[in-house]
């Protein structure tokens, strides 16, 4: 099958093996699928990862209950029986695969293989380049799973790539005062229609946050996110980068700022949200490209400013 192979330089295959089908599991004839800024570091050396880049797909289930429907798949391979299984925290099982991230080939390939468990069946009203987006719309919507936000906190998303917007979106439905600071006054445009308020000044910004959501996928960006979260108030990371964090912790400690991890998330919802039509990702797209030029799509989605490129098969 062709396939997106990265093993220390990212190379289009055409005879890459067609993957086994472990018992549980379901191998899926791959649609479309989505490039990722977490692609885009792992061929910077992100996680060590080797293999078939990809986690964001829609596809047609080959077997099992679901044969011939199209579903999208949780990233997480997990082994269900350990302790983080059965307390419900699955994308922490410690004998997890990742799927092209860690040990587990993944989703730019004509087929990929996925556990029963990790599937969810597509909604007759999501198109397929809506349903590509199901992955990055779960892990925006893990901010309200991992936090409360009310209405009435004033809460500011860094970041105007694919996550930050998807951020941006899912916590305007909360109904808080929210502001999305980014770079691309264009990219905003969408967030701006929909009454969110948006700036490209953040190094301008005097007043600080109840929670602040580090988009940015830099190490820079958590410097401005931290000037900007209140005494007491909560910082929640986002960003995956290869590389490390400088600066000082002790601002945190003194000001006694809350820290929240947050990265894969519930995908039923995300796929009730766009079958709602709750989120918009259409104008998300930057463009489409077919298997035979994946690499022009890569290269594309590295461009600055690009927003969601797909790959079709």
């Amino acid at each position: 099958m062709r396939a997106l192979l990265f093993d220390g330089q990212l190379r289009l295959v055409c005879d890459y093996p067609l993957p086994a089908v472990p018992p549980g599991e379901v191998r899926i004839r791959v649609l479309r699928a989505g490039i990722c800024n977490t692609d885009l570091e792992i061929i910077k050396g992100y996680m060590g990862f080797r293999g078939v880049l990809g986690h964001e797909f829609v596809g047609l289930a080959e077997e099992g209950p679901w044969q011939g429907r199209r579903v999208v798949g949780e990233i997480n391979a997990s082994c269900e029986s350990c302790p983080a299984c059965r307390r419900g925290d699955r994308s922490h099982c410690p004998k997890r695969t990742t799927l092209g991230i860690d040990r587990r080939d993944g989703s730019l390939a004509e087929h990929v293989v996925l556990p029963q468990h990790c599937l969810h069946v597509v909604p007759e009203g999501v198109t397929d380049r809506e349903a590509v987006f199901t992955e990055p719309l779960a892990a925006a919507l893990e901010i309200t799973e991992r936090l409360h936000i009310r209405p009435t906190d004033h809460v500011a998303v860094l970041g105007d790539g694919k996550l930050g917007l998807l951020c941006a979106q899912v916590l305007r439905l909360t109904g808080c005062r929210l502001l999305l600071i980014g770079h691309h006054a264009s990219k905003m445009e969408l967030l701006r229609k929909q009454g969110v308020e948006v700036t490209v000044r953040g190094e301008e910004i005097r007043e600080s946050f109840d929670v602040v959501v580090d988009c940015t996928g830099h190490a820079d960006g958590f410097d401005l996110a931290r000037r900007l979260t209140r005494p007491r108030g909560t910082l929640v990371l986002k960003s995956t980068f290869h590389g490390g964090q400088a600066g000082s912790f002790v601002p945190l400690v003194v000001d006694e700022v809350t820290l929240v991890g947050s990265r894969c998330g519930p995908f039923a919802p995300a796929l009730r949200l766009l079958e709602q039509k709750l989120v918009e990702v259409d104008a998300l797209t930057d463009s489409e490209f077919p298997v035979d030029r994946a690499l022009e799509a890569f290269a594309r989605a590295a461009a600055p400013g690009a927003r969601k490129v797909q790959v079709v098969f």
